[in-house]
């Protein structure tokens, strides 16, 4: 998608549609909607709607007008973007992308969106508004044998005026870098599990690399035994599929050498449960829990393209979890790359199995700070539904700087605690830890589990079991995966680049 400033006339813009937000305003009375443009000509086209009661500004409310009076776009969008008062960044990027989404079944490839000056710099409005159109260009429809290409192929962000056009214009660019990244992560995540095994993961990796200038690695079994990683090992062993050990590297020259950030992310690219298997409802939906691996790979395309003075690297730990005669057993007892011994006492926890050599083989990388991200509990969906994902760290400097990159992103996490006191749900009788704490705290206990293994790095878990696939559409976004988590990771990533010393 092609995505422009233009600092013309709105008036005088000429385009399929030209996308206007429009605000409820309840300090004037009688309340009024407040159309986001001071274009008289804009105004007078939407009084006619306006006047009839049509617009009121609430949140995704769409109205359409052909042949605008005074307009030289073909058609003017409204879109309603809620309460003038708290409109935010995070508001306006799920109303570009309800407009995206409007547009697209209406044949509407090129249009244009004018920037609203209520309550956002400019450029942080630019911004949000490529992202937006981004989230709304995805379509799941991958294999449908009738399938229509609707996308986007040019946006146009019509800007009244701008202190900064330079700045504007880099908003515009990182907006685009961020958006496709989002959008690769959900293209990965959407894929069917016979269509993404762990080595097409891999391989998928490695192409990345190619084409961003990214070094990237890749072992398999003979290499997860050298680095004696058994948690890994032990979920792969049920899959006729080889697992893959994959490994992304950013360094880039004049880079200080602390912090090295190391990203985590879990690849289960199917997931039955093994042994514990999975109810068979709903099933199908587990090709997903490879999100937190897709959201790292995702990440790194967003960093190889923004070129952030700051070193990271990306584990991503690959396998199938299946049930067979090979598959490992409740009660089984497994050694970690670490040298900590697990009791395995549910197969369906797997994730931190596969997490815990991951996070120890960052450190034994050099990574000097550690994120990890994984679809790792019901337990966490149970307690903060489908709209936060959890966040769980133990340092506040390092959460501190990511819960300030989370509402520069506009992603939703909340952060759950880990108290020790949990930790006696986590004692074995006969190894040093058990892979689950029993039904209760259940999201709280998995990350303890994961806290034995980062040693006294700073670190940041993310648990996006609940916010990784959209259950049902939204006016923004398509049902199916989100990309949670990369936008997040890299505002943190530039943060990082940015003031090296505070971390």
């Amino acid at each position: 998608m092609k995505a422009d400033l233009s600092f013309a006339s709105p008036a005088q813009l000429e385009t399929e549609c030209l996308v206007v937000v429009v605000l409820e305003e309840n300090e004037l009375q009688p309340r009024q909607p407040r159309i986001q443009s001071g274009d008289a000509a804009v105004a007078d086209s939407a009084n006619e709607a306006i006047s009839a009661g049509e617009v009121s500004g609430k949140m995704f409310e769409t109205v359409l007008i052909h042949r605008p009076r005074g307009l030289q776009a073909k058609r003017l969008l409204l879109v309603g973007g809620g309460k003038a008062k708290s409109f935010s960044s995070a508001d306006l990027r799920k109303v570009a992308g309800a407009a995206t989404r409007f547009l697209k079944p209406r044949n509407v490839r090129k249009f244009a969106f004018l920037v609203p000056s209520a309550n956002l710099p400019i450029d942080e409005a630019a911004r949000a508004i490529v992202e937006g159109v981004y989230v709304g260009d995805f379509e799941p429809d991958t294999y449908k044998s009738d399938r229509k290409d609707q996308s986007v192929e040019e946006l146009t962000l019509a800007v009244a005026t701008a202190a900064d056009p330079a700045a504007a214009q880099a908003a515009v660019l990182l907006g685009q870098v961020v958006g496709e990244a989002q959008n690769y992560a959900r293209e990965l995540v959407n894929e069917p599990s016979n269509r993404l095994t762990p080595t097409m993961l891999a391989e998928r990796a490695q192409r990345l690399a190619q084409e961003t200038g990214l070094h990237c690695e890749v072992f398999g079994p003979d290499k997860l035994r050298e680095l004696k990683m058994g948690a890994f090992l032990s979920v792969a062993q049920g899959s006729d599929e080889e697992p893959r050990l994959i490994l992304l590297r950013y360094e880039p020259a004049g880079a200080p050498d602390r912090p090295v950030l190391g990203l985590v992310g879990k690849g289960i690219t199917f997931d039955t449960g093994g042994i514990s298997i999975k109810p068979s409802e709903g099933m199908e939906k587990m090709k997903y829990d490879m999100a937190g691996g897709a959201a790292m790979l995702g990440a790194m395309r967003a960093v190889a393209r923004l070129k952030p003075a700051v070193k990271v690297i990306a584990i991503v730990c690959a396998t199938e979890n299946m049930p067979s005669g090979k598959a490992q057993k409740p009660g089984d007892v497994q050694i970690a790359m670490s040298g900590k011994s697990i009791e395995v006492i549910n197969t369906d926890a797997e994730g931190r199995l596969v997490l815990a050599d991951g996070l120890h083989w960052a450190r034994q990388l050099g990574a000097t700070h550690l994120l990890d991200a994984a679809t790792l509990t019901g337990a966490c969906v149970v307690a903060l539904g489908y709209f936060n994902a959890g966040i769980f760290a133990n340092n506040d400097a390092m959460y501190g700087r990511f819960e300030a990159a989370l509402k520069r992103a506009g992603e939703k996490m909340w952060r759950l605690p880990l108290d020790p006191d949990y930790m006696d749900l986590l004692r074995s009788n006969i190894a040093d830890l058990k892979n689950v704490g029993g039904r209760w705290g259940g999201a709280i206990t998995a990350a303890l589990f994961l806290k034995e293994f980062v040693g006294d790095s700073p670190w940041i878990h993310l648990d996006i079991a609940g916010t990784a696939w959209i259950e049902e559409s939204k006016p923004w976004i398509a049902k199916g995966p989100s990309g949670i988590a990369v936008r997040s990771i890299v505002e943190f990533i530039r943060d990082l680049a940015a003031n090296p010393n505070g971390a």
